[in-house]
Parts: C-alpha cells; sequence; structure tokens
C-alpha cells in the first residue's frame, strides 16, 4: 500500500515532536527511520498504527484517510522492540492470536487458523518450537515469533519499532537478513525505526534521517554517506571533525588543509565549516605545516592521531598503523590535513539569524 503524509505535526506539551513531516512511501517500498533518541521517529510511527494522533496534518492511505480509522481498522502489524509476547501462551498460541481474537463474522475457522499457524512456524523456521512458552525461547526466537504473530493476520503495512534493538550483534546482522527475505517474500510495505546506521542502510531500500522532529534527508545508504545534505545529517552519520574554512569561488579553504579532491560548490564566498570522518584525514608530515599532532593511540590495525593547528581547532585522524610515513607521524610532528572526503556548509543559518537578533536587541536597548 502506498502511504502519503502531508505537514504531520505533533507536540507533547511545550516540546514538537513532530514539525510539519512530509513523506511519500511507495507500494511494496521498505523504509527505515533512522535518527537519535527523540528525533520523532517513534512517534511517527505510532501515528500511522493509530497508537498516536498528530495535532494536524493529514495521512493517507492508498487514497484513504487513515486519521478517521481506528488502529483496529487498519489491518497493520506491529513488532515492538520488547517483542510484547504472551507468557503464558506457547508459540503456535502466540502466532494464532490475532486470528482467534477477530470479531466473529470474520474470523476463520479452527482449522484454517491451525493451518496458517503451521504455514508461519514452517516459513519462519520455527517449527521445532511450536509447543514451547516465550521464555523457554531465545531473543531472537522471541523475535521471530513476534514477527509471526504480526504476519498472522495478513497486515497491509508491517511496522516494527527498534525490532532488534534488545540483541547481541551477531544475532541482529543474521535477523536482518532474515527479515529482507521475509520483505520480498511477503511483498508488504514495511517502515521500521532504528537508530543503527549499519541496520538502516542494509535493511532498507530509502532512509528517511530525522531529527529533533524534522525530516533531514531521504535517500539511499551512499547518497547519505557520501551527501549529507545538513550539518545535522553530516554529523550523525560520524563527520565528527569540524573545521573552519572560507569559500572562494566555490572553493574551499582553511588553515593547512588540502582540499583539492572536494568538489566545487555553488556556495557563496565567505564563511563555512568543513564535516570529516577520522578515516577520511590525512596527516602528512610538512616541516612548514602548521599542524602538530599532540597524541598518537594504536589498536594494532589503525593509528589515531590528535592534531591542532596554530589557530587551536582541534582534529582527529584514523588512518591504517602500516600507512607510508606512520613512523614519522609522531607526537610534536608537525603537518598538513589531506581531506579525501568531506561536506562543507556556509555558516550555519540559524547561528547567523541569533547573531543578528542579538546584535538588534543591543540597538535597541542602547537608544
Amino acid at each position: 500500500m502506498a502511504i502519503s503524509i502531508s505537514g504531520l505535526q505533533k507536540r507533547f506539551g511545550q516540546t514538537d515532536v513532530l514539525r510539519g513531516l512530509e513523506l511519500e512511501i511507495s507500494k511494496g517500498e521498505l523504509v527505515a527511520l533512522l535518527g537519535p533518541s527523540g528525533s520523532g521517529k517513534t512517534t511517527l510511527l505510532k501515528i500511522i498504527a493509530g497508537l498516536e494522533w498528530p495535532d494536524a496534518g493529514r495521512l493517507d492511505v492508498d487514497g484513504a484517510n487513515w486519521l478517521q480509522l481506528a488502529a483496529q481498522d487498519r489491518r497493520i502489524g506491529f513488532v515492538f522492540q520488547n517483542y510484547a509476547l504472551f507468557p503464558h501462551m506457547r508459540v503456535r498460541d502466540n502466532l494464532a492470536f490475532g486470528l482467534t481474537v477477530r470479531p466473529r463474522a470474520e474470523r476463520p475457522g479452527k482449522a484454517v487458523i491451525a493451518a496458517k499457524v503451521d504455514e508461519l512456524l514452517h516459513f519462519l523456521q520455527i517449527t521445532h518450537l511450536a509447543d514451547r512458552y516465550p521464555a523457554q525461547l531465545s531473543g531472537g526466537q522471541r523475535q521471530r515469533v513476534a514477527l509471526g504473530r504480526a504476519l498472522a493476520i495478513e497486515p497491509k503495512l508491517l511496522l516494527l519499532d527498534e525490532p532488534f534493538g534488545a540483541l547481541d550483534a551477531a544475532i541482529r546482522r543474521d535477523l536482518r537478513r532474515w527479515l529482507r527475505g521475509v520483505h520480498e517474500a511477503t511483498g508488504s510495505t514495511t517502515i521500521f525505526v532504528t537508530h543503527d546506521q549499519e541496520e538502516a542502510f542494509e535493511l532498507a531500500d530509502r532512509v528517511v534521517v530525522m531529527g529533533e522532529g524534522r525530516i533531514e534527508q531521504i535517500g539511499h545508504a551512499d547518497a547519505i554517506h557520501d551527501h549529507p545534505a545538513s550539518p545535522f545529517v553530516a554529523r550523525f552519520m560520524g563527520a565528527t571533525v569540524e573545521l573552519p574554512v572560507t569559500f572562494v569561488a566555490g572553493r574551499a579553504e582553511g588553515l593547512g588543509l588540502d582540499l583539492v579532491q572536494l568538489a566545487r560548490r555553488a556556495l557563496p564566498d565567505g564563511t563555512g565549516t568543513l564535516f570529516a570522518r577520522p578515516e577520511d584525514i590525512r596527516p602528512v608530515p610538512d616541516s612548514a605545516g602548521p599542524w602538530r599532532i599532540e597524541s598518537r593511540i594504536s589498536n594494532g590495525a589503525h593509528l589515531r592521531l590528535v592534531l591542532r593547528n596554530t589557530n587551536g581547532a582541534e582534529a582527529e585522524a584514523d588512518i591504517p598503523r602500516r600507512t607510508p610515513q606512520a613512523d614519522a607521524l609522531v607526537p610534536g610532528a608537525v603537518t598538513r590535513l589531506r581531506i579525501d572526503a568531506g561536506a562543507l556548509f556556509p555558516a550555519e543559518r540559524r547561528a547567523a539569524v541569533a547573531t543578528s537578533l542579538q546584535t538588534s536587541l543591543k540597538l535597541e536597548s542602547s537608544r
């Protein structure tokens, strides 16, 4: 089913949780809502599910206004992080629950329900667990049962809230691949919430990056990684080194920075910021360089260098330990920095507006 979200707003008390979201999701698409805690992604998922209601905006699904439908009429499957299985029910009964509680007129017969449960047990590869209780299952097995219970009602839309957050890394990787296979086999439209970048990019057709109730960027892994749309996305994607630069005729310049690898940008002349990842920064020994190595830490495979320039700016570089010239990159050595990749933004508009407002207030008070 196709989903259209327009102007969606939600406030809790004095906090704006969703700030006018606009989003289109195609039928059969698997979309990840990615962002830090408090970005509004779970609230958006709950509004789609009918567990929360927005203060303004529209939610249309296949052309129908879902804000006029109660949760039970939306035909969605919802999988929570904590599984929410019934502890007193065996696996097969948990799977059957959504079918057994349907209104009598819509409820399948016992034989049909049993056949559906057997089909799901085989599909989920948990036939051998059918008569166990949730307490007798591992975390990964419980998550499969939770997903199976959601699939049992043949939902038009599958929603997953941090589905693998409580599992260890190895199990998460296995279940991600398995869930992608489930999605392709069922053809359902699927939306899942995560704060894990690897999980989002491995699983989703498209990733929606959210921050402070806004959609910051929508796209595929490579585009978001290489071309973040805002400083927020750059920081969230690991560009933890922020260095001042000056734009001249579309090129960025900075003290002791070799930026020839960065493409020319259609930006006005003036100040800005370079956002770079430590692994994209290469210190190059240079006796006239303005950067001095403050510390060097090795983890065996890589060196983590902390550097400071003559203006007090700090940068970190993460380089292979066996890289050429590594022996020369010791505390006290002076260098310039070659930037292999990074994102460039003009001075942040909100900061500029705040400065302008403060200046106006000072002028007004002095009159």
